[in-house]
């Protein structure tokens, strides 16, 4: 008897040891803030007392950038009628309020002909360019900056004010702050999309005859550059409808300062202080994958000198191939040798160089961004149209491949974004004037309301900030997206994989910024299925993909683009599509 109250006195010590211990654990948890219910959804808005409203217009711009501005300007011009709608602000979202440099061709100026021009893109490119997309931006930039000059873009270094001098010259409505989530097809072509307002709870349908898209790149939201509002939301929108996709095996190579690396502005602030300049014809091989290989190589950071200077203790052998005379150029987007006009514009007096541009840097900054022009919708022909009928895209949604899988031109990117929105609002015009409106079907609209709203309606799940930082984990790493090799991609592709089909499904949102957030982070959770699998399909190195385990250039094999879509079942399929060749149906 004694013996068993023995055992029973020591159970119940136990049982005191462990509930205090257990009570000592979730006081702290408290303590830090960690709330005990952290799985559980609280919306802060009634889900179903939202609006819906639907809007009918003939094109609808998706993005208020230099893109988005022509393509709205061009398609009024030719005698549509035209919304734009912008996830941010006019001018003063996405990376357009970062660009300063904008390339012109001119003729008369240059010493060489357009088709050298070409042809040294190319070379430079490794023949990764479209070759007409290369001409068309060349041969166009001069009016673009002309029009340009004419709204007063030059004249300060905040964008809003030109770019609504000529959409309110129109009378173009623009929707700012709506996050566009869905596109929507039926009879095999686009009719519209959908969103909600981030500022008001309301959900928006769009119905329209075509669509340009010019939403930007993405990348997976890192430190240190102004891309963390971008998350490739068109091209996945598209994606998701039929279109083709190309060019997520590439990397830009836009590196941070060490000292503060994730602090944006301390880097680049004086990038976004200046006012634009005009960039003229300088041929250059920038922002591949160069620093990541010596980083793998020799460990730390590594050390920028002044333009045309290199540092000797950058030198490492082997790494990512450079075409002869185009072997050290300094830092990343310093002039040409002997150039002083095809520059990057002068920093202020009295400020620090740019990362790359002298001192210590670190990479990832850019981290799922790919070169400016090469990854985006598959262009089926000189016009920005997807094979989706009634889709456009323009600038960094396009992967047009204009300047090739490397940076060869100072200042083309946000020349490319102007002429093809320019090209791309003339042609959807021409289509919509052809095309009787389309309704939306009910059943359309209502599956795709329950989709936009689900993360609202889940009683528990996973936040998008943590799937987010999740992510980031798996894919940053220099030696998963930067330096590859193929046992550790398919690592990645493992845990992306579990994302994709277990956390992506769970994603939870308590109001519509985390709504917001929930589909963004949906849209990076695919971008980096299609960044891996395109990385280990592509058994070569060329440009700004590096694989140490083929560091070599494969002509043989790999003289084309890789594109990706979506098959019947939903399945990510790939392709190739031979250089300078349109796509097949």
């Amino acid at each position: 008897m004694k013996k068993k109250e023995e055992k029973q006195q020591m159970s119940r010590r136990k049982f005191i040891t462990l509930a205090g211990g257990a009570a000592a654990s979730l006081a702290a948890m408290s303590a830090i803030g960690m709330p005990l219910n952290w799985t559980e959804n609280n919306p802060e808005i009634d889900v179903n007392s939202l609006d819906v409203n639907k809007i009918s217009t003939d094109v609808l711009v998706i993005g208020s950038g230099m893109a988005g501005l022509f393509a709205a300007v061009k398609a009024h011009d030719a005698g549509a009628n035209v919304l734009m709608v912008s996830k941010g602000r006019l001018g003063a979202s996405g990376q357009t309020p970062f660009a300063k440099g904008i390339f012109a061709f001119d003729p008369e100026k240059e010493d060489i002909t357009l088709d050298e021009y070409v042809d040294k893109v190319s070379y430079s490119a490794l023949g990764t360019n479209n070759k007409t997309y290369t001409r068309q931006t060349a041969e166009h930039s001069l009016a673009r900056v002309n029009e340009l000059k004419e709204w007063g873009f030059f004249d300060s270094s905040l964008y809003n004010k030109s770019f609504s001098k000529p959409i309110k010259q129109r009378n173009i409505p623009i929707q700012e702050r709506i996050t566009i989530t869905h596109l929507i097809k039926e009879n095999e072509r686009v009719v519209g999309a959908a969103g909600f307002s981030i500022d008001e709870q309301k959900v928006i349908f769009y119905e329209a005859k075509s669509v340009i898209l010019c939403t930007g790149a993405g990348g997976f939201k890192p430190n240190g550059f102004p891309i963390c509002d971008l998350t490739h939301d068109g091209t996945i929108m598209a994606y998701n409808i039929g279109a083709k996709v190309t060019g997520k095996e590439w990397n830009d190579g836009h590196p941070a300062k060490s000292e503060n690396a994730a602090a944006c502005y301390d880097g680049w602030g004086d990038m976004f202080e200046q006012k634009p300049s005009t960039t003229s014809v300088g041929i250059r091989h920038d922002l591949g994958v160069d620093m990541n290989y010596t980083a793998y190589m020799n460990g730390g950071t590594a050390k920028m000198g002044p333009p045309g200077m290199g540092r000797s203790e950058n030198t490492v052998k082997g790494g990512p191939f450079r075409p002869e005379g185009l072997e050290d150029q300094g830092g990343p987007g310093g002039p040409p040798q002997g150039d002083k006009e095809g520059r990057r514009p002068p920093r202020k007096e009295g400020k620090g160089a740019p990362p790359g541009m002298g001192g210590s840097i670190v990479g990832g900054s850019t981290a799922g961004m790919a070169i400016h022009k090469s990854e985006g919708l598959v262009p089926i022909n000189d016009k920005c149209e997807s094979n989706i009928p009634g889709l456009y895209a323009a600038g960094d949604a396009l992967g047009s491949y204009m300047a090739g899988a490397i940076y060869t031109q100072i200042g083309s990117s946000l020349a490319g974004s102007a002429v093809q929105g320019g090209v791309a609002g003339e042609a959807a015009a021409k289509y919509s004037k052809k095309i009787a409106p389309n309704k939306i079907s009910a059943s359309k609209l209502k599956e795709i309301q329950e989709e936009i709203l689900a993360p609202l309606k889940r009683e528990a799940g996973y936040s998008p900030a943590w799937v987010t930082q999740t992510l980031q984990g798996i894919m940053i790493p220099n030696f998963i997206i930067y330096i590859k090799k193929e046992n550790l991609l398919k690592a990645a592709l493992a845990y992306v994989e579990e994302l994709r089909d277990h956390h992506l499904p769970m994603l939870k949102a308590a109001n519509m910024h985390e709504l917001r957030l929930a589909h963004e982070t949906k849209n990076m959770i695919i971008s980096a299925e299609m960044k891996l699998k395109a990385s280990i399909m592509r058994t070569e190195s060329r440009c700004s993909h590096y694989r140490l385990d083929y560091p070599e250039i494969d002509n043989e094999n790999w003289q084309a683009w890789l594109n990706i879509f979506k098959d019947e079942g939903g399945t990510m399929q790939f392709e190739k599509q031979p250089f300078n060749t349109w796509p097949t149906a």
